[in-house]
C-alpha cells in the first residue's frame, strides 16, 4: 500500500521563494504554498501539514504574528514551524525559537540543509507522536489493570465482611445501610457545612467502601464471646474490645503489601476509633474530642444508629424515632456533637428505616 506523502506548507511573500521550495521539496511531500499569513489561516481550514516553513519579515502580518496565532490554536499548535529569514541575527533567531518555532533556517537557504532540517524536524515529531501513543496506550493498559485489582479486592473485602456479618449475627442489610447512612452523612456534612474543609480533600466513594472494614477485627474474637446471646461479663468485653486494635493491626498489614493507602488509611482509622467516645470514655485509647480521627468518629453515629435498629442475639431493634433520640441525647458525651447536629437534619429522611442514597 502506497503510503500517504507528508505535506509541508511554505508562507512566503516572495513568489521566488515559494518556487525554489516547491521545487526542492516537491519530490519528497505534498508541498503547499502562500503568500501570506491570511492565506495560511484559510489553507488550514482544509489542510492540517506536517510542517510549516515560514517567513519571518512579511507586510502586514510577520512570522512572529502568525505563530503566535498557531499556538494559540488547539487544533494547530502542535503543528511544528521552521522559520525562513534573511536576517542573520541571533536575537532574531532566539525571539523565534521563544515564539514556539523549532528551528531557524537563514535564506537564500541551501536546499541539501533545508532537505535535512525537515527530515530531521518530521523523524522528531514522528517519534514524538509515537511516544505519546505509547504513553496513552500504557496509561489505558494500567488503568484497566488497576480496575480488575481493585475489583477483585472489593470481591475480596465483601466476602471477608461477609464472614464477619455472619460471624456476628448481623445481615448483608447491615452493610448495606451502614454504608448508605455513611454516604448520606457526608453529603449532609457538605450541605450544611460542617467540617467541609477537612473533607474536601477525601474520595468519598473510597471512605464509603473503606467503612466495609471497620470490624474487621471481629474475625479473630472468639465464637462464646462474639455469639454469645446474653450480656458479656466483664472480662468478656474486655476480649470483645480487642476487635478495634485487631483490626487496625489487619488492615496495617494489608497497607504494607499496597502502594494505594488511600483506602486503608481511612478504614485503618475507622476500625481504630469507631468505639471512642467524645469525652473520653470509650476504647481502646480513651481517646477525646477532636482526637479522635473525623472517620472514627462518623463511623461511630452511623455504627451505633444501625445497631440500635438492627436485631440482635440480646436485644430487639428500635424504632428508628427512638433510635434518633438516643443520638440526640449522646450528643457530646458518646457523639461528636456537631456530626450529630448534620445527622439530625437528616433524620426525617431515614425515620422510616429506609435510608435513601442522597440527599
Amino acid at each position: 500500500m502506497r503510503q500517504e506523502r507528508q505535506k509541508i506548507v511554505i508562507v512566503d511573500d516572495s513568489i521566488t521563494n515559494l518556487t525554489a521550495g516547491e521545487n526542492a521539496l516537491a519530490d519528497l511531500y505534498d508541498v503547499f504554498t502562500v503568500p501570506s499569513g491570511e492565506k495560511l489561516f484559510k489553507l488550514l481550514l482544509s489542510v492540517t501539514p506536517d510542517l510549516i516553513l515560514l517567513d519571518v519579515d512579511m507586510p502586514e502580518m510577520s512570522g512572529y504574528e502568525v505563530i503566535r496565532i498557531l499556538k494559540s490554536n488547539p487544533k494547530t499548535e502542535t503543528i511544528p514551524v521552521i522559520f525562513l529569514t534573511a536576517m542573520n541575527d541571533l536575537g532574531n533567531e532566539l525571539k523565534g525559537l521563544s515564539e514556539g518555532a523549532v528551528d531557524y533556517v537563514a535564506k537564500p537557504f541551501s536546499i541539501p540543509l533545508l532537505r535535512k532540517r525537515i527530515e530531521v524536524r518530521l523523524l522528531v515529531t514522528a517519534q514524538q507522536k509515537m511516544l505519546q501513543k505509547y504513553n496513552a496506550d500504557l496509561k489505558c493498559l494500567v488503568e484497566e489493570r488497576t480496575k480488575r485489582i481493585l475489583e477483585l479486592q472489593n470481591t475480596v473485602f465483601d466476602l471477608l465482611v461477609n464472614v464477619v456479618e455472619y460471624r456476628d449475627n448481623g445481615t448483608a442489610e447491615h452493610i448495606g445501610r451502614t454504608q448508605r447512612l455513611l454516604n448520606l452523612l457526608l453529603q449532609a456534612l457538605e450541605r450544611y457545612d460542617v467540617y467541609a474543609a477537612e473533607i474536601a480533600g477525601w474520595d468519598h466513594h473510597l471512605l464509603v467502601r473503606s467503612a466495609l472494614l471497620h470490624d474487621i477485627g471481629k474475625v479473630a474474637i472468639r465464637d462464646h464471646i462474639l455469639l454469645k446471646p446474653t450480656k458479656l461479663t466483664h472480662e468478656e468485653f474486655e476480649v470483645m474490645k480487642n476487635h478495634t486494635v485487631i483490626g487496625a493491626a489487619i488492615i496495617a498489614g494489608v497497607e504494607k503489601e499496597s502502594t494505594h493507602h488511600g483506602f486503608t488509611w481511612h478504614a485503618k482509622r475507622m476500625a481504630a476509633t469507631h468505639h471512642e467516645k467524645w469525652d473520653g470514655s470509650g476504647y481502646p485509647a480513651g481517646l477525646a474530642a477532636y482526637n479522635i480521627p473525623l472517620e472514627g468518629r462518623l463511623m461511630a453515629v452511623v455504627d451505633v444508629y444501625d445497631a440500635l435498629i438492627s436485631v440482635r442475639p440480646y436485644k430487639q431493634p428500635l424504632h428508628p424515632d427512638r433510635a434518633i433520640d438516643v443520638i440526640r441525647r449522646e450528643a457530646g458525651i458518646h457523639f461528636d456533637p456537631h456530626i450529630v447536629g448534620a445527622f439530625l437534619k437528616i433524620a426525617p429522611r431515614i425515620r422510616t428505616g429506609e435510608i435513601p442514597d442522597t440527599l
